[in-house]
């Protein structure tokens, strides 16, 4: 999926009225179409139901229903939604269970006006966007699931090209799509291109995901 910047569709989710209409704001004044805002994680599911975004910028603090499940049943009813986390927690534990629910990013709040504005963009095209630190816990936990012993015999797997599984594993090491393309000397729209192919072939959502998946096929070892 080819996301339209100019037209890019975030809502955004806080119970802090004046975070939420500073965040909305600097959002719009960047060029970006806030569809809706949220301060409640009832509120925030039926609006996201509503307004169908293309990335919803979410605290995990929230009152009734707590984000990571807002985050759960956002992603469950349309998979192609980005989450983007955007809290005042950067707790191991709260990262990893935002990633486990389903977000494809995620920022604590002393991120710089231009660091979130650059994380919603790559947030919309799927590349998993951490705060400094943070993508390293992640990756490293995929590891740990990794090794664990496989409950059940996974399925085969599809057919990739030389090219995806190039690019795969290189996403499994962490590399963002700019630091990809650049390696293969590819333009990053081709890099994106293959990670979409990619996905659509092993039935995955984001890019998250197909860390995970990378690093279970061992990809991230190789050279």
């Amino acid at each position: 999926m080819t996301v339209d910047q100019d037209a890019l569709r975030v809502m955004v989710v806080d119970d802090h009225p004046m975070w939420r209409e500073a965040v909305s704001r600097d959002l719009a004044e960047a060029g970006l179409d806030v569809v809706a805002t949220a301060g409640d994680g009832e509120e925030a599911v039926r609006r996201a139901r509503a307004c169908s975004p293309q990335v919803v910028v979410l605290d995990l603090n929230l009152p009734g229903l707590p984000g990571v499940e807002v985050c759960r049943q956002v992603v469950g009813q349309d998979p192609s939604v980005r989450v983007l986390v955007l809290s005042a927690s950067g707790e191991h534990a709260d990262v990893l269970e935002a990633v486990k629910s389903g977000a494809t990013g995620y920022l604590v709040k002393s991120a710089g006006r231009d660091e979130l504005l650059d994380a919603v963009r790559r947030t919309a095209v799927g590349d998993a966007v951490f705060t400094p630190g943070l993508a390293g816990l992640v990756l490293g936990e995929f590891r740990r699931l990794a090794a664990e012993p496989a409950q059940a015999s996974a399925p085969a797997a599809p057919q990739l090209t030389a090219r995806e599984t190039e690019v795969l594993r290189l996403v499994a090491k962490g590399l963002s799509y700019r630091q990809i393309a650049d390696r293969l000397v590819l333009s990053h729209r081709t890099v994106q291109n293959h990670v979409q192919n990619t996905l659509g072939k092993l039935q995955l959502h984001n890019r998250v995901e197909l860390v995970r998946y990378a690093i279970e096929q061992g990809l991230d070892d190789e050279a």
